[in-house]
């Protein structure tokens, strides 16, 4: 059912996802989605919490930028190349309880994240005391802002651009 729900969305966008397209789609009578979510936020909420129940770890390239780099990487890919990333963050600005799954991902990748940084003090890379979260937003927010919100070509130089500014910036000790 979580797949039936995600191909539409992704197929047809937020406005065509219902309990019953859903049901239809994964050959299940609608008693059966309702039983389970009592609307299509919650649904969403469930497709977001399967996708961060993953073994995925951050990069470990052997520097900061290295890393912020692989990084930003994957981030442009997913944004460029998987149209279920951007429908889900498309569906997060429609459905509050989507929104709150979303920001628990993110807080999940952020908090995984926080290897690059603590190796990249143990290093000597960058000063302690660097919040980790502040540097990795820095590192991948102008990726979000250029891809999504404006909606910008994809640039291929923009993930490593967008590393070495932010490897820069800490190294300087920003985000202290």
């Amino acid at each position: 059912m979580l797949d039936a729900a995600l191909a539409q969305l992704v197929q047809h966008g937020y406005d065509s996802l219902s309990i019953d397209v859903v049901a239809e789609r994964s050959g299940v009578h609608r008693t059966t989605v309702y039983r389970r979510w009592r609307d299509v936020g919650g649904l969403l909420a469930d497709v977001l919490h399967e996708a961060s129940v993953d073994a995925w770890r951050p990069p470990d390239t052997g520097s900061l930028e290295g890393d912020l780099v692989e990084v930003n990487q994957e981030v442009h890919g997913a944004l460029t190349g998987d149209p279920v990333t951007v429908a889900l963050i498309a569906a997060s600005f429609r459905s509050g309880q989507a929104a709150t799954a979303l920001r628990a991902f993110w807080t999940d990748r952020y908090d995984r994240c926080t290897d690059i940084v603590r190796r990249a003090v143990d290093r000597g890379e960058i000063p302690a005391g660097i919040d980790a979260r502040r540097l990795l937003i820095a590192a991948t927010a102008p990726l979000y802002h250029e891809l999504v919100l404006l909606r910008s070509a994809p640039d291929p130089r923009l993930p490593e651009q967008v590393a070495r500014s932010a490897a820069t910036a800490a190294r300087a000790g920003a985000y202290g």
